[in-house]
C-alpha cells in the first residue's frame, strides 16, 4: 500500500497514541489493515509509550561518561517518572550510553525546539542562497532548503542524531525503546560536553597572552 489516508492515520493516532509517521508506517506494513497497524504498532511497543508520554517525569538521575583518557566528559539529565526505576541498571545503563552518545556526536541541543529561531533562519538563508543557483523551480528549491534543514537539525539536536550504537536508528527511538521497555515515561532534560582545552586557543590567541 504505497498511500495511507490522513483520515486513517488519524484513526490510527487516537485509538493508539502512537505518532503520526509510525502510524503511517504501521499501515503502509499492514497493507491498510486497521487492526493489523494496531498490532504492528503494539507489537513495537509505539503505543504503550506514546500513552506513557504526557505523564511527568520528575525523578531520574545525573549520568557522565569520561573518555579518552580525561580528555572528553559529558554530563546529561535523564528524568523518568518514579525513583525506583531511576536506580534500576537498565535506565542507568540508558543513561550512560547517551552519555556515550553526546560525547561522540557532539550535539549542540537536545531537541529542534531548543535551537533559536534566529540560527535556524541564519541556516535557512544560507541553504536558500545555495539552492537558488541550481536554476530549478521554486517549489524545487523550497524543498531542497527543507531537506537542508531537517539534516542540521539531525546533526546537532541530540534526539535527532543517528544512533552510534544502532546506525540507521534515531536516539528518539531509542528513548521511545527505553520507555517501552521500562514503562515509564522518559526524557532528556540537558546534558553538557567538555573537551579538554577547547576555546582556550580562540581566547588567548587574539590578545598576545603568554602560553605556559
Amino acid at each position: 500500500m504505497s498511500d495511507v489516508s490522513a483520515r486513517h492515520v488519524k484513526d490510527l493516532r487516537e485509538k493508539t497514541g502512537a505518532g503520526f509517521m509510525d502510524c503511517k508506517t504501521a499501515l503502509r506494513e499492514s497493507g491498510g489493515d486497521f487492526e493489523g497497524a494496531v498490532r504492528y504498532l503494539r507489537e513495537r511497543g509505539l503505543a504503550a509509550a506514546a500513552k506513557k508520554a504526557g505523564r511527568a517525569t520528575a525523578e531520574g538521575i545525573v549520568g557522565s561518561y569520561i573518555h579518552a583518557g580525561g580528555k572528553i566528559g559529558v554530563l546529561i539529565e535523564v528524568n523518568c517518572e518514579t525513583d525506583f526505576v531511576a536506580r534500576t541498571d537498565d535506565f542507568q545503563a540508558f543513561v550512560r550510553n547517551l552519555a556515550m552518545q553526546v560525547a561522540a556526536a557532539r550535539p549542540l541541543y537536545v531537541s529542534r525546539e531548543e535551537i533559536p529561531a534566529a540560527e535556524l533562519e541564519r541556516e535557512r538563508a544560507i541553504y536558500a542562497a545555495q539552492a537558488a543557483q541550481s536554476g530549478k523551480p521554486e517549489q524545487v528549491v523550497a524543498k531542497m532548503v527543507d531537506g537542508k534543514i531537517d539534516k542540521y537539525v539531525a546533526e546537532v539536536c541530540l534526539l535527532d542524531q543517528d544512533y552510534v550504537k544502532e546506525p540507521g536508528k534515531a536516539v528518539r527511538q531509542v528513548v521511545t525503546d527505553a520507555i517501552a521497555k521500562l514503562g515509564e515515561n522518559i526524557s532528556v532534560r540537558r546534558f553538557v560536553r567538555f573537551q579538554l582545552g577547547e576555546g582556550i586557543e580562540e581566547a588567548s590567541g587574539d590578545n598576545g597572552a603568554a602560553k605556559l
